[in-house]
């Protein structure tokens, strides 16, 4: 008896740089592993979708206390809502960011779900939060398809593997 391919079911919230990483790690390694895969995006999570945004994500040091600080010597610079308050920190942390994942050679957001697409994932985006944010589908990628909750539900139902992040 052959073995059933396997499903992952993620819910991606938010639209940060920091956080876009992860459901499109997941999704692209599944994916690659043979996997069925669907990733919902909704609220900022649709940012990652969004042909102009998803060139601009950032991350936040305010309210991110495992943020380093960009100058250790510095004992003043450790607290982490004192640093985002300052002009430039934002760009900061996203360069440093960028930097980190270039070194350990993981791929940049849009090439990760350029392999998103490649594979097959399906890319969900809330048609609620859509018109909650102001967001058509002629803004999105052409990939992405305006779903319902009752849509992913149904898609998540079946899955082996269902992933909030």
């Amino acid at each position: 008896m052959g073995e059933q391919t396997k499903r992952l079911a993620l819910v991606a919230s938010k639209g940060t740089l920091d956080q876009a990483y992860p459901p499109l790690i997941l999704a692209s390694t599944a994916a690659a592993m043979g996997w069925e895969v669907g990733i919902f995006f909704t609220f900022y999570g649709l940012d990652l979708l969004h042909k102009e945004r998803l060139e601009h994500l950032q991350v936040s040091p305010i309210g991110n206390p495992a943020m380093p600080p960009p100058i250790p010597a510095i004992p003043m610079l450790k607290v982490p809502n004192f640093l985002g308050a300052l002009p430039g920190m934002t760009a900061m942390a996203t360069t440093m960011m960028k930097g980190w994942m270039a070194r350990a050679k993981i791929p940049p957001i849009k090439e990760l779900l350029d392999l998103c697409i490649e594979a097959d994932v399906q890319l969900f985006a809330c048609a609620t939060t859509m018109g909650v944010m102001g967001i058509t589908q002629e803004d999105l990628i052409p990939q992405a398809q305006c779903a319902g909750a009752t849509t992913f539900l149904d898609y998540a139902a079946a899955a082996d593997v269902t992933l909030f992040i």
